[in-house]
């Protein structure tokens, strides 16, 4: 019995002393869950706000509609040209991340497998470029679209994206292409793979995590982007749908269809959200991954 008394206490004492240690760390997830927490109920609000008529949103602004307005987003998207701005959008977007995929992959695999002289200085280079200030590149972009002819344009807007975007998505696939296995490229080299070979056989295909992850980032970055599309695009038959929250925002102060605005930031944020929750395991996989390797 003495035996039995003892092995209770001291399982007892275990069991005391784990909810201690989770207790005394449990300051370390306070915070994160605090944020998540504010983030969620800022979409609640926003997609209840939607369902709304203008009269409930000021007279109950955290309650549940009496009955759900879905008229609200019809309207909206006929009368801001909604469709034109979402295929602007997913045509800029797209055409973005494609094209800082196409520039960065060959690049990062260069500077990271085939050592030269100077790569170092090269990477610092490219990463040193995400120190440079949003703003300080307004006026030489401006300049630069002004002479080639680009303001204005959707494939202009895309070239910006592309080119601001580089020194991230540098920075994280120098990082991923480091961490796989020498062996296979080796390997490749020895079956007489050329250096292309190896990294668009091989090499490209280990890399999808980091890849996939890089994609995500940009597109929830460019999506979202509004102050580059609102100094370049001045057309309302070329604005993506950033920009134009930002222009049913402003005729706010004339029409007061706030039930409006908030059906148009729910349709902007919608694509975002399905995206991150179609492939939230394989970023947290193409982080993970080039952390632990």
């Amino acid at each position: 019995m003495s035996q039995k008394a003892g092995a209770t206490k001291a399982h007892t004492r275990g069991w005391t002393g784990s909810i201690v240690r989770e207790l005394k760390r449990s300051h370390l997830y306070l915070l994160p869950v605090l944020w998540a927490a504010f983030n969620i109920f800022c979409v609640y609000w926003i997609v209840v706000s939607s369902l709304k008529t203008s009269r409930e949103v000021f007279r109950d602004p955290g309650g549940l509609p009496a009955s759900p307005q879905f008229k609200n987003f019809v309207e909206i998207w006929n009368v801001a040209h909604l469709g034109v701005e979402l295929r602007n959008s997913i045509l800029i977007t797209a055409a973005s991340v494609l094209l800082i995929l196409i520039l960065c992959a060959p690049a990062a695999y260069v500077l990271s497998r085939i050592p030269f002289k100077g790569s170092n200085w090269l990477i610092i280079l490219f990463v040193a470029g995400a120190g440079v200030p949003g703003a300080m590149l307004i006026i030489p972009l401006f300049s630069i679209m002004r002479d080639l002819r680009l303001m204005d344009t959707l494939h202009g807007l895309i070239l910006i994206y592309a080119t601001v975007s580089i020194p991230f998505s540098m920075f994280v696939l120098t990082g991923f292409f480091r961490t796989l296995p020498s062996e296979f490229q080796e390997a490749a080299r020895i079956d007489g793979c050329s250096e292309f070979g190896v990294f668009w056989r091989v090499m490209l295909p280990l890399a999808s995590p980091g890849l996939i992850t890089v994609a995500i980032f940009n597109f929830v970055a460019i999506w979202n982007e509004y102050y580059l599309a609102l100094v370049f695009i001045q057309d309302p038959a070329k604005m993506p749908l950033a920009r134009g929250i930002y222009s049913i925002a402003g005729s706010m102060i004339y029409t007061g269809n706030w039930v409006g605005l908030f059906a148009a930031v729910v349709i902007v944020m919608v694509p975002s959200i399905i995206v991150y929750m179609l492939l939230s395991e394989r970023l947290i996989e193409g982080i993970t991954a080039g952390a632990l390797k």
